[in-house]
């Protein structure tokens, strides 16, 4: 029997497949949902089972780059020119304090512990300036989908998202100087800085260009699509372009889809919102894959004891970085209580951006060796995936405890949002009386005249609903005033082929009510004949789920 060998299909199925599984463990354990994307990438990858490969990885690597480019773009979505005209101070301050502090304390400690293994003050530094620069970054991937998934809303979610997203150019900044730093210092370089700076504004202004050309060009688009395939259908083509050319002109792709995001939601706010939520209901398959293979990159085998040292002081001296970076920012800033106070938290994530910068940093010091068998490139390498492990792994609990403090999670919500959580009995209408049977059909139009309510049970003579009446069916008998006097509301009545129960959920009630084109139906207690509750009406039912749904808007 032939060998069977696993194609990109069912890779892709075993990740999407795989994640949602894991997702689904992890929410039963009050854990966000992307660290079980992370850990069943663990559990398939060369570290786990070794279902995927490294060749599979590399060659699954334009879906990451897919997934980056969503994220950007529906970042970009979320920063309105309003918020940084607001919050652009504090956003500054914020930024520059976290990433900052990162890189020192990061850098400081390294330099330290690399000395006590090597003895030499110039790789130690070189090697300390490198790491402190990959550790000014932060994931905005695994960050976003928290804020996602719990409905975030409030001043602290506004923050946490114009700091993730500006967090990328500060990194590739402090990296850009960090690199030219240590390549002085091993090889006595003496232009590396200018030309590193050079790069380093060709990557981000190129990208920032870019995205900016072909947010124009989606948004002059937008205005001839009306329907919301096509618009989703040319988003995903203008996206995958603007990917396509960063990409291949080493450009920062993030950024560059970011500009995309940015600019729609400026210039056209009422018809982007629309297309955001499209893109975001689209792409969780893709982030499901994004994240299994950053999982399942994480290769851990072969570290020396004296990394897993580095690794713990690494992550510790980066999160109080990020830490007390962001309180500094925020109380200079004068920032709200909950954005000094529980920032720093939310941003603990680390993902492909670090992975990526240690790659590219390892290509450059891959010849100096620090100890027998192991060069600096491979050290910082396997520091770096060792540390985006564990960061990825507490930095969702973190935001998550972040936002939970600051009192935001659930705010974020839409009309489905809140009728899914609402029974039918939280907006049923109560204050009625029903009709009987035999009551003169001259009562009821005067009931009809002078109450609200349009829609009647009617029971019969031992209390049991037998039919409701409304005021279309009476209608044409408006103008017949003389049989008023004779005839009966049972003469007229609409036999009750339907009726909801009290427990039932509100929205599958009302997708009930309009497959069956009606709009109210009485409500019992129970579907076997229990006693009549009320009635529901369905624009009566919008109007308080709308009056809820602006409530909770103005809170947040």
């Amino acid at each position: 029997m032939p060998e069977i060998e696993l194609g990109v299909l069912a890779l892709l199925g075993i990740c999407v497949a795989g994640g949602i599984i894991g997702a689904f463990i992890f929410q039963k354990l009050n854990v966000p949902q992307v660290v079980g994307y992370i850990v069943i990438g663990v559990l398939i990858g060369d570290t786990g089972f070794g279902l995927l490969h490294p060749v599979d990885i590399e060659a699954l690597r334009p879906f990451n780059n897919f997934a980056l480019g969503l994220i950007g773009f529906l970042v970009g979505g979320e920063l309105s020119g309003s918020i940084f005209k607001k919050y652009g101070k504090q956003f500054t301050a914020i930024l520059i304090g976290e990433g900052v502090v990162a890189f020192l304390l990061v850098g400081i400690s390294s330099t330290l512990i690399l000395y006590t293994v090597c003895n030499d003050w110039i790789i130690s530094i070189a090697a300390g300036v490198v790491f402190g620069a990959i550790a000014s970054a932060t994931d905005p991937a695994s960050t976003i989908d928290v804020l996602w998934e719990y409905r975030s809303a409030g001043v602290l979610t506004t923050a946490i998202v114009a700091i993730v997203a500006l967090d990328d150019a500060l990194a590739m900044t402090l990296y850009g100087l960090g690199t030219s730093v240590a390549d002085i210092l091993v090889n006595g370089g003496g232009d590396s800085i200018f030309k590193t700076l050079m790069h380093t504004f060709v990557e981000l202004g190129g990208a920032i260009v870019l995205g900016v050309a072909c947010g124009f060009a989606l948004d002059a688009m937008m205005k001839y699509l009306p329907q919301n395939e096509k618009r989703l259908g040319m988003s995903i083509g203008v996206l995958l372009l603007c990917i396509g050319l960063a990409v291949a002109f080493e450009m920062d792709l993030i950024l560059a889809t970011m500009a995309v995001g940015i600019v729609l939601i400026n210039r056209a706010p009422n018809r982007s919102k629309k297309l955001f939520e499209i893109v975001r209901s689209f792409s969780t398959p893709i982030y499901i894959i994004f994240f299994v293979l950053v999982g399942a990159r994480l290769s851990l085998d072969n570290m020396p004891a004296w990394v897993w040292g580095l690794v713990a002081a690494y992550v510790l001296m980066r999160s109080l970085g990020k830490w007390v970076g962001a309180y500094w920012g925020g109380r200079i800033s004068k920032a709200d209580k909950s954005v000094k106070n529980y920032l720093g938290m939310a941003i603990f994530a680390q993902g492909g951006v670090a992975v990526g910068l240690s790659i590219v940093a390892s290509q450059h010091l891959q010849h100096i060796q620090i100890i027998e068998g192991i060069s600096l490139g491979d050290m910082i390498i396997f520091t770096v995936t060792a540390t985006t492990l564990c960061v990825q792994l507490i930095g969702p609990a973190f935001a998550k405890l972040a936002i939970t403090k600051a009192g935001e999670i659930g705010r974020n919500v839409t009309e489905e949002d809140i009728m899914a959580e609402l029974k039918v009995l939280d907006v049923v209408d109560d204050h009625f009386v029903p009709l009987e049977e035999g009551t003169p059909l001259e009562t009821v139009v005067q009931r009809f005249a002078t109450q609200d309510t349009f829609v009647y049970p009617v029971v019969s003579n031992e209390g049991k609903i037998i039919g409701v009446l409304t005021f279309e069916m009476l209608k044409e008998l408006l103008t017949d005033r003389d049989t008023w006097q004779w005839l009966v509301v049972g003469d007229v009545m609409q036999p009750l082929r339907h009726r909801l129960a009290s427990a039932m959920n509100l929205a599958e009630a009302l997708h009930e009510m309009n497959n069956n084109q009606v709009e109210a139906l009485p409500v019992v207690e129970t579907l076997d004949g229990g006693k009549l509750v009320g009635v529901l009406d369905v624009r009566a039912a919008r109007r308080k789920v709308n009056a809820e749904l602006v409530k909770r808007k103005s809170v947040a």
